[in-house]
């Protein structure tokens, strides 16, 4: 399962509201919604929130074990 509170921590970190890294990148309300959820979004997206934000991958999401274990 997926994880994006780094993101959200770091976010927190740097006072910036997920609005203003929806406009800066220009994230879709349905990224955002995604990313909210801890859905899947595309590497393309993590890349782009990583360069802006000037972070590694690990800093934005994380993988957690699945809620049966695995």
């Amino acid at each position: 399962m997926l994880s994006y509170k780094p993101l959200f921590r770091l976010l927190l970190e740097r006072d910036m509201s997920k609005t203003q890294l929806k406009n800066a990148i220009s994230l879709s309300p349905n990224v955002m919604s995604k990313l909210s959820k801890g859905e899947y979004v595309s590497m393309e997206v993590i890349e782009r929130i990583c360069k802006y934000l000037n972070c590694r991958i690990e800093d934005v999401v994380e993988i957690l074990p699945d809620e049966d274990g695995e």
